[in-house]
């Protein structure tokens, strides 16, 4: 796999011109220079579409830890591949196609059958992976486990080591992002134009903890950021190592603009709350009214700024294209629209946790192998050598 060498430094704020309608970091919201006493990691999560040599960073890290890794593959991955990759390696490996799983394994959210076929319909499969790899986790009895995304790099693997002993007292603990920044499309830009941007931790590489696994990830953009709050506001959350983001075209069609704007939405409106103090329970429809306010004058900023600052070309015609995909579907998005969500992601939150605890109930005593061949999955499933 050829890829650019990123600068392996942590990115920082920026020093350019600050929005009074858009909050640039978030980071005040979490634990720094916490002390770790590094633990045992049980697993590393990958859930991966790529062709299998973007894999041989995590069956590395895998190695190195002594750990199992587990591959939720689709697309242009395969459980078959990923297993011979680690095999090589000698390194244990639970491995599954995504397309062969049941549609029962994990619940049906409200969250996604309010959007199911309407313009906010996120059509991919990383949310259920990523619930995946909780259910297997939980029936796995792993205690410690890091989610680990096939295109981020860990340049001292014992950071991974360092963020799981963190878990005693946090919910999730990250480690900061480094190389080419991970921000939707909006922040892209107003990074690119020369705005103040800064990033959060999230599931590129992120280890949480078995009282963890009763938390879900919906099946929005953002969903890593939903993960980590509770009904009332931000779990316990810490920041700690380096992860590589490698390199990646924000603007390489608009979709991706106009598939990350609701969830960009929800999820900043919710964090800029905390930011301010207040909690989740003063998200109300009109909050959500001065928010979408606020989001929309934002990205007219941006656009602005992008107009007189990127050189004409066929780069900058991308970037305006992309923002005013993101302004045309965030004026679809209503005040009720934000309301409704977060009541069904409350209601999901408490269905996810009673499908852990009865998963848990009815493999008590058995193997992650059992839950494996009752979904047809068990071909994907070696023990190391």
């Amino acid at each position: 796999m050829n890829v650019a060498a990123p600068a392996l430094v942590p990115h920082r704020e920026t020093q350019g011109p600050r929005s009074a309608n858009h909050h640039a970091s978030h980071r005040h919201l979490l634990a720094r220079n916490a002390v770790a006493v590094p633990a045992k990691v049980d697993a590393i999560i990958v859930p991966t579409s790529r062709p299998t040599a973007y894999l041989e960073t995590v069956v590395a890290l895998a190695k190195h830890h002594r750990c199992t890794l587990v591959t939720l593959c689709s697309r242009r991955s395969s459980a078959d591949a990923a297993t011979a990759l680690a095999e090589r390696a000698g390194v244990e490996i639970v491995a599954a196609d995504i397309a062969e799983a049941p549609a029962d394994l994990v619940p049906d959210f409200r969250t996604t059958k309010m959007l199911r076929g309407g313009k906010f319909d996120r059509r991919t499969d990383t949310s259920l992976k990523r619930n995946l790899g909780l259910l297997l986790a939980a029936v796995a009895g792993w205690e410690r486990v890091v989610y680990v995304d096939d295109d981020v790099m860990i340049p001292r693997p014992d950071d991974l080591a360092d963020a799981v002993g963190l878990l005693d007292d946090f919910t999730g603990v990250g480690l900061s992002v480094g190389g080419y920044p991970d921000n939707s499309v909006v922040c892209h830009a107003y990074r690119d134009a020369g705005g103040d941007q800064d990033t959060f931790i999230g599931t590129g590489a992120l280890a949480i903890g078995r009282e963890s696994f009763t938390s879900f990830f919906p099946n929005i953009y953002n969903e890593d950021w939903f993960f980590l709050l509770n009904d009332t506001g931000l779990s316990p959350s810490a920041v700690t190592g380096l992860a590589i983001q490698q390199p990646y075209d924000p603007y390489r069609d608009t979709m991706r603009a106009r598939t990350e704007e609701l969830g960009d939405c929800l999820a900043e409106g919710l964090f800029g709350l905390l930011d301010t103090g207040h909690g989740l329970t003063d998200a109300t429809a009109a909050y959500w009214r001065r928010f979408l306010g606020r989001r929309r004058r934002f990205i007219d900023e941006v656009i602005t700024m992008v107009d007189d600052v990127e050189p004409d070309g066929a780069a900058k015609d991308r970037m305006i294209a992309a923002l005013k995909a993101a302004r045309g579907r965030n004026r679809l998005i209503e005040p009720q629209l934000c309301v409704d969500y977060l009541t069904a992601w409350r209601a999901d939150r408490r269905v996810w946790r009673s499908h852990i605890d009865a998963t848990r109930r009815r493999y008590r005593g058995q193997s992650v192998q059992k839950l494996l061949a009752d979904a047809g999955l068990m071909h994907g499933y070696r023990p190391g050598a």
